[in-house]
């Protein structure tokens, strides 16, 4: 059984920072040579770079606690938010207009968000530990941007969907989905060589490079064989 260590608990906590801080940044909508895209993009791609170091390391059973862990802390602070947004404020305090635009969201852009998120990362872990065993271990940047551009079609693809089908054109969707995957695959092969140098350093500094021969890749599972 793989220790919690140091390293792998400060890995799985830049994972989960990194989660809440995209899901906060993401309702500034940016200008990118004339596209236009979440604030997110800035750090969102960071959390599959991290998914890729926790699976290649350590295992898909390990990778999975983690993306549940993003995910319950991600529920908290949305909850947290909505619940001192319905807290009644302050009578000098102006500004519940700007907390509700930044902190708040809508019941659907949650649920586009929530489910973008499992789906995605399950996606990209299980796509990852699959190819490890099965190419042995070898060509981790093929496997990384391979797991990758299919996670994160998922990923774009279904935030789109559930968050704007029947507000925007469907072509506009096309664009938008379109985009958000070329700038963040755009972002994982320019940190190829990072992802390479945090991976080396922790197989060796951590004496694991774990193979998922016998895991269950139940997303659910609470099971650790394999692990």
């Amino acid at each position: 059984m793989i220790a919690l260590t140091p390293r792998f608990l400060f890995i799985a906590v830049i994972f989960v920072t990194c989660l809440l801080v995209s899901n906060i940044t993401a309702v500034k909508l940016i200008d990118v040579w004339g596209y236009v895209i979440p604030g997110a993009i800035v750090i969102f791609p960071i959390s599959y770079i991290i998914g890729d170091v926790l699976t290649e390391v350590y295992g898909f059973a390990k990778a999975r606690t983690v993306i549940w862990i993003g995910f319950g802390a991600n529920l908290f602070a949305v909850g947290t938010f909505m619940l001192v947004g319905a807290l009644p404020a302050a009578g000098f305090w102006e500004h519940g207009d700007a907390y509700a635009t930044i902190l708040g969201a809508t019941p659907r852009i949650l649920a586009a968000s929530f489910a973008a998120y499992l789906i995605g990362e399950f996606t990209n872990s299980y796509i990852l530990a699959r190819l490890k065993v099965a190419m042995a271990g070898r060509h981790l940047w093929v496997r990384t941007l391979g797991s990758s551009i299919i996670a994160q079609t998922l990923d774009s693809g279904v935030f789109i969907t559930i968050a704007f089908f029947g507000v925007f054109p469907t072509e506009v969707l096309v664009t938008l989905i379109l985009t958000q995957i070329v700038f963040k695959l755009g972002y994982e092969v320019l940190a190829t060589p990072i992802t390479y140098a945090v991976v080396g350093w922790l197989k060796k500094s951590e004496g694991v490079d774990h193979f998922d021969n016998a895991t269950s890749f139940n997303p659910f599972a609470l099971s650790k064989s394999g692990d």
